[in-house]
């Protein structure tokens, strides 16, 4: 936690450092975006997976955002079950690296990166939804806390997956991600940050079709 913390007030300048060109920066694909992520040392930050938007947040109270019943909080629908089961296959097929997974405590954040199948989930408010960011001290409380994860270094060698919302992705960072939708994020080292990469749902499959450890 306490290396987390020397990250937050150079995460707050985030913006400053990126810009408005980060986005516009060219973006890694193919087999140079596979590289990198075999190489390690990024931060692959994912929206949860597609949801039932028949059903919808009733958040009154702490813990709420913990319930995974339907009635109070809106969940995965089957469909997005299968998108993470099938990105986290796609992960291991191109021998990614992947060391710590993180997620926001809603179950539809836990459940994504527990469907993937890639190692145990840490919970983690840092990148709780905005929507019940005033229990963490508002929104740019939030805004920080997860620049700071995506200017942290993972552990050498590996990646480190988050798993969050869109509206985390959206205030922190200069990506707006669909469900299901993964955005790499490389750390500059000095508490910023620059987007190298994004993949839809779908892209994983080609991928694993082109640069799958079946392949040369």
């Amino acid at each position: 936690m306490r290396k987390l913390q020397t990250f937050v007030g150079a995460a707050v300048l985030t913006l400053m450092a990126f810009g408005s060109t980060a986005a516009e920066t060219e973006l890694l694909t193919g087999e140079a975006l596979v590289e990198a992520l075999r190489a390690g040392g990024l931060n692959v930050y994912f929206r949860h997976a597609r949801t039932n938007w028949s059903q919808s947040d009733q958040i009154g109270q702490p813990e709420d955002w913990n319930s995974c019943d339907p009635s109070r909080v809106r969940q995965l629908s089957e469909e997005g079950r299968q998108q993470a089961r099938q990105i986290g296959e796609a992960i291991r097929a191109l021998d990614i690296p992947v060391g710590e997974i993180v997620a926001s405590p809603y179950c539809r954040t836990v459940e994504t990166a527990r469907e993937m199948g890639l190692g145990a989930v840490e919970p983690s408010t840092d990148i709780i939804n905005l929507r019940v960011a005033r229990f963490f001290g508002g929104q740019a409380a939030v805004v920080a806390t997860a620049r700071a994860r995506l200017a942290e270094p993972p552990p050498g060698g590996t990646n480190r997956i988050l798993v969050a919302h869109g509206n985390v992705a959206r205030e922190s960072t200069p990506v707006y991600p669909s469900e299901a939708e993964g955005v790499m994020f490389q750390p500059d080292g000095t508490g910023g940050f620059r987007v190298v990469g994004r993949l839809r749902p779908e892209d994983w499959a080609e991928l694993v079709h082109t640069y799958g450890q079946s392949k040369p």
